[in-house]
């Protein structure tokens, strides 16, 4: 009896087992979705009431491995605006101010370090400071010259950045 059962059920799976096409090929990546990078531009004022700090949620999932890159609208020459990677910093009579940042993976914290004192800084070091901030999957970090904004855009497909002021 158990001969029989055991040619019953491999028949049935003869009969039953198909081959058709092959579907779409899928995406690498978390549950199947595609990774790509996040951005946004933030403008910040760093004062004494807020301890010369601020820290924004993203706004978008970030994952365990991702990178957070921040960039500080330095200057503006000749129309174009001119960005750094931070952290940035001067060099004052009384000491050093430094643009700095870190991050979680629920929100990035932009913050004024250094040596200088805060509260005499002129408010074009603090007021009305523009950033941008990319979220970029580690992988696609690995060679890519991160101080270059324009070449973190380009290989990460950022056409544009979401205001959050």
């Amino acid at each position: 009896m158990k001969k029989v059962l055991s040619l019953l059920f491999v028949s049935a799976l003869l009969l039953f087992s198909c081959e058709g096409e092959q579907g779409p090929p899928g995406f690498d990546g978390i549950d199947g979705g595609i990774i790509v990078s996040n951005a946004f531009e933030i403008q910040v004022d760093f004062n004494q009431a807020n301890n010369y700090e601020i820290v924004e949620p993203y706004g978008f999932d970030v994952f365990p491995f991702d990178v957070t890159l921040v960039y500080i609208l330095w200057e503006t020459s000749n129309g174009q605006d001119i960005w750094r990677l931070i952290p940035q910093s001067v060099e004052f009579p009384d000491g050093l101010l430094t643009y700095n940042f870190d991050f979680t993976q629920n929100d990035v914290r932009l913050f004024l370090d250094g040596t200088t004192n805060f509260s005499l800084l002129a408010p074009e070091w603090t007021i009305n400071q523009v950033f941008r901030v990319v979220v970029v999957p580690a992988d696609n970090v690995d060679g890519l010259d991160i101080s270059n904004l324009n070449a973190v855009m380009k290989a990460n497909h950022i056409e544009s950045f979401m205001k959050k002021f």
